[in-house]
């Protein structure tokens, strides 16, 4: 993973030293159940989920500049939502936010220096971004980024006991992301 910048934001590889930023956020009913997970217990849970962030390499710490704190997570994922498009070469987006700084744009700032990583050097034809229904804040994101509704369907979440959500997917094709640039 390479490291980038925005404005206000540095995007890197995740560190185990990271876990009192990330057990800081992960353990609030506001975050985990948004992005399909349960809250952390402990600052241990959060420990091992930074160990395999490290070794599946697809997810980035976001650190605040001005403060040299990790405030959220930000993945570009290997995932294929609607198979019809299997063919195109394509990632997924997935964030959180420590709810502390939600409000101030650094999630769609993340998002639009990953999209710009994705398009510009990995080559990506397409890049997918969902929510869940009832989560609005991921909503506006995706749309703030340029994001275009394509589909919803139902899914089971099994990091949360297989509880049954609606998932909206939208995605940005290389064309539509050169056209907004």
């Amino acid at each position: 993973m390479k490291k980038l910048e925005s404005e206000r934001l540095i995007l890197r590889k995740w560190v185990e030293s990271d876990s009192k930023d990330m057990y800081e956020y992960a353990k609030s009913n506001l975050v985990g159940p948004n992005a399909g997970w349960k809250p952390h217990k402990d600052e241990d849970e959060s420990k091992k989920i930074i160990k395999i962030f490290i070794e599946n390499n697809d997810v980035y710490a976001i650190e605040l500049k001005s403060q040299s704190k990790v405030i959220g997570g930000i993945g570009l994922h290997k995932r294929t939502p609607d198979n019809k498009l299997k063919e195109l070469k394509q990632r997924e987006i997935g964030y959180v936010l420590n709810p502390e700084y939600w409000g101030n744009g650094y999630i769609p700032e993340a998002v639009n220096r990953l999209i710009k990583y994705g398009f510009e050097e990995m080559n990506l034809d397409l890049i997918w971004c969902g929510h869940y229904d009832f989560n609005e804040r991921s909503r506006r994101v995706n749309e703030k980024c340029g994001f275009r509704y394509k589909f919803n369907r139902n899914e089971n979440i099994k990091l949360l006991d297989n509880k049954k959500v609606n998932v909206l997917y939208y995605n940005l094709t290389k064309n539509d992301y050169e056209r907004l640039k």
